[in-house]
């Protein structure tokens, strides 16, 4: 029991809270970056199988990680460990996703669900992950592991995403929105009814639930959604939340689009400027 009590201790070792653009964020933000560029610097144009690896590797981590989260949320030990789990950190987020889906996409490797799996990490996680590492106000705590899990989590769905677009595993058409989109809309449909379960049951009586953070019963935080949740219909709000996200996802695209062609560009002036 001192071996466990030990070893909870460690893993919920205390520091000061980072802050948005202090020390932490900065240098998890470089780091994000510098591994996206490694990883599209060193791929070898036509080899699908090391974006693949990625995907799984990414998706073990941020698992493991989700893991470690779970139980360091969960136990308590100042008079003796007891376990209490809490159910605001219920692993159903739009930033667990890629666990969810990486897993997924690294089991399913072939056909349309497999397409459909990577097209969403593509676009709609890559925003995600950029909205959160740019705006990261309200997910750094006074525990090292769970930052260091939340920049991993964020950062690396900002990393494949990028990787699986650069790659060519993801197309970058206009196309790949279409793809993602039902995998979106079956992780929103999936929250909503946990968000009516955990209301029925009466499990809000006691604790905060909020899958997605578009609960009509819980308070509105999330930022911009909040304020139309307070004036619109909760079946409107749904819509209005999957246009949104989807109108996001596919500035992302369009930004990999552009760049793409930029780069497509870029090649052909030098092949020409080599001709002549």
């Amino acid at each position: 029991m001192d071996f466990l009590a030990n070893v909870l201790k460690f893993l919920d070792y205390k520091i000061t809270t980072p802050t948005p653009y202090g020390l932490f964020h900065i240098v998890s933000c470089v780091l994000v970056v510098l591994l996206t560029v490694a990883l599209c610097v060193t791929h070898k144009k036509g080899d699908m199988k090391r974006p693949q690896l990625v995907l799984t590797v990414v998706a073990i981590v941020v698992t493991v990680l989700e893991i470690y989260k779970q139980i360091n949320y969960s136990f308590q030990y100042s008079d003796g460990i007891k376990f209490d789990f809490q159910w605001y950190a219920f692993p159903w987020q739009f930033c667990s996703m890629p666990m969810y889906v990486g897993l997924l996409a690294s089991i399913i490797r072939k056909g349309k669900v497999h397409d459909s799996l990577c097209a969403f990490l593509a676009t709609y996680s890559v925003f995600a992950g950029l909205s959160v590492m740019a705006y990261p106000n309200t997910v750094f705590i006074d525990t090292l592991g769970v930052d260091i899990q939340t920049m991993v989590c964020h950062g690396t769905m900002i990393v494949v995403g990028v990787y699986l677009l650069y790659s060519g595993k993801v197309k970058a058409e206009l196309k790949t929105i279409l793809k993602a989109l039902p995998v979106f809309g079956v992780a929103v449909a999936m929250a909503a009814i946990m968000n009516e379960i955990a209301h029925l049951s009466g499990l809000l009586e006691t604790e905060t639930f909020n899958m997605f953070f578009i609960s009509p019963y819980c308070e509105p935080s999330l930022p911009v959604y909040s304020l139309v949740q307070n004036v619109v219909p909760f079946p409107l709000c749904l819509v209005i939340y999957i246009i949104g996200f989807t109108i996001a996802a596919t500035l992302v695209l369009l930004v990999a689009i552009a760049a793409k062609r930029l780069v497509a560009n870029i090649a052909d002036r030098r092949r020409h400027k080599t001709n002549v």
